[in-house]
C-alpha cells in the first residue's frame, strides 16, 4: 500500500511538473517558458521558486516592482513559478527560462550550476552564502494534539499517520529527513545502523508522500489526512493562523537550520538582458523592508534586528543542527538522497 501511494504521488508529480514547466502555478503571473525581454521600457524576469514561497514572493514582488520603478524609472514584472525544489531545479536545467532561482536548498542550485547555467562562485555572490532568510522544521498536529506527539520518537509509534513530502522531489523533505536522522543519532549513541532503523520506522508511518511541501500541507490541512505533518515552520505558522481552532505546532527537541538559497541563472539572464535587474531583485531581499515581509510570511529574517521584532512568532530557543554537521550538501546528498543511498534503502525495505 505504501509503495502504491508513492507511485500514485509520483504520477501526480509528473503531471504537475508538466504544468509547472508549461506555465506557472499558484500565485504565478505568467508563462515560465516565455523568453524574458525588455520591451517599451518594461523588464520581465522569471523567478523559479519552491513550493511554499508563493505568498512571500507575491508580496515581495509588489514591493520590489515599486522600488525599482521609483529608483530607475523602469517598470518591472516578475513572473513566478512554484513546485517541489528538486523538480524546479530540473525544469530550469531542461529549459525553463528562469532569470533567478530561489530554491529550498543549496544542492538544487548546484545542480543548475553543474549544467552550465549558473556561474561558479554563486554561493558568495550575496550575503550569508546567498541565503537571505532561514527556516526550520516543526510538527503540525490537530488541535489538542490527540496523539500526544512531543518529539521525533513519537513518530515511530504504531498508529501514528504521518504526512511528509518526498525527498526525491522536495527540498523541504530533505531538511525533514536530516532533522530526524540527527535526532536518531543523538539518541542512539551515534550508531548509524540504529539511526537507520529509526528512520525506517518513521517512514513506514508515512501514509501520503507528496511531491512537494505545499502539496503535503494541502493533504493534511485541506484534505484532513494524517495525524501529523512534518512541515516547514512557515507552512505550519500559516496553517495555524488560518485555522487557529484546528491546528497547533509542536517544536521537536532537535531541528535544523534550513537555509534556502538564491542565485542568478547567468546563462538566461545574459541572454535576456536582465542580469542587472536580476541581481538587484535578489540583493533587495536583504533590505529591512523586505526582511519584514519575510518575517510576516513565516520565514526567519537574517537581519537580527528584524528577527528580534518577530521573537513572539518564532521559537528562537530551539536547538538547530546545521547542514555542516552532515559534511555539507554534496556529502549529505550522496549519502542519503542519491539513487541507492540511505533513503532508498530504508524506504524500499
Amino acid at each position: 500500500m505504501k509503495k502504491a501511494k508513492k507511485f500514485l504521488g509520483l504520477i501526480l508529480a509528473v503531471s504537475l511538473s508538466t504544468v509547472a514547466v508549461a506555465g506557472c502555478s499558484g500565485s504565478a503571473k505568467g508563462d515560465v517558458s516565455k523568453t524574458n525581454t525588455i520591451e517599451n521600457g518594461k523588464v520581465t524576469i522569471t523567478n523559479v521558486s519552491y513550493d511554499p514561497t508563493r505568498e512571500l514572493y507575491q508580496q515581495y514582488d509588489e514591493l520590489f516592482e515599486t522600488y525599482y520603478k521609483e529608483k530607475h524609472g523602469t517598470e518591472v514584472e516578475v513572473i513566478q513559478s512554484h513546485g517541489g525544489s528538486g523538480k524546479q531545479a530540473r525544469s530550469v536545467i531542461e529549459g525553463a527560462d528562469a532569470d533567478v532561482v530561489t530554491l529550498a536548498l543549496e544542492h538544487d542550485i548546484t545542480l543548475i550550476e553543474q549544467a552550465g547555467l549558473i556561474d561558479s562562485g554563486w554561493l558568495k555572490e550575496f550575503d550569508l552564502d546567498s541565503s537571505p532568510y532561514t527556516s526550520t522544521i516543526v510538527f503540525l498536529v490537530r488541535k489538542g494534539n490527540p496523539k500526544n506527539i512531543k518529539d521525533w520518537n513519537d513518530l515511530i509509534r504504531e498508529g501514528v499517520e504521518i504526512i511528509n513530502p518526498d525527498p526525491k522531489s522536495s527540498g523541504g523533505a530533505c531538511w525533514n529527513f536530516l532533522s530526524a536522522w540527527k535526532y536518531a543519532l543523538e539518541n542512539n549513541s551515534n550508531d548509524e545502523e540504529k539511526a537507520k532503523e529509526f528512520v525506517r520506522k518513521l517512514y513506514a508511518n508515512v501514509t501520503v508522500m507528496d511531491s512537494g511541501a505545499r502539496g503535503a500541507t494541502t493533504t493534511f490541512v485541506e484534505n484532513g489526512q494524517g495525524d501529523i505533518l512534518i512541515a516547514w515552520e512557515n507552512e505550519a505558522l500559516n496553517s495555524v493562523a488560518e485555522y487557529p481552532d484546528k491546528y497547533e505546532i509542536v517544536t521537536p527537541s532537535v531541528s535544523i537550520l534550513a537555509q534556502p538559497s538564491v542565485a542568478i541563472v547567468d546563462e538566461n539572464a545574459d541572454k535576456n538582458g536582465t542580469q542587472e535587474v536580476a541581481k538587484e531583485y535578489l540583493a533587495y531581499l536583504y533590505t529591512e523592508d523586505a526582511q519584514k515581509i519575510i518575517g510576516e510570511n513565516g520565514y526567519r529574517p537574517t537581519n537580527e534586528k528584524v528577527l528580534q521584532s518577530f521573537k513572539d512568532k518564532f521559537d528562537l530557543n530551539v536547538r538547530l543542527c546545521k547542514i555542516d554537521d552532515f559534511g555539507g550538501w554534496n556529502s549529505a546528498y550522496e549519502k542519503f538522497f542519491d539513487d541507492g543511498a540511505v533513503f532508498d534503502e530504508i524506504y524500499g525495505s
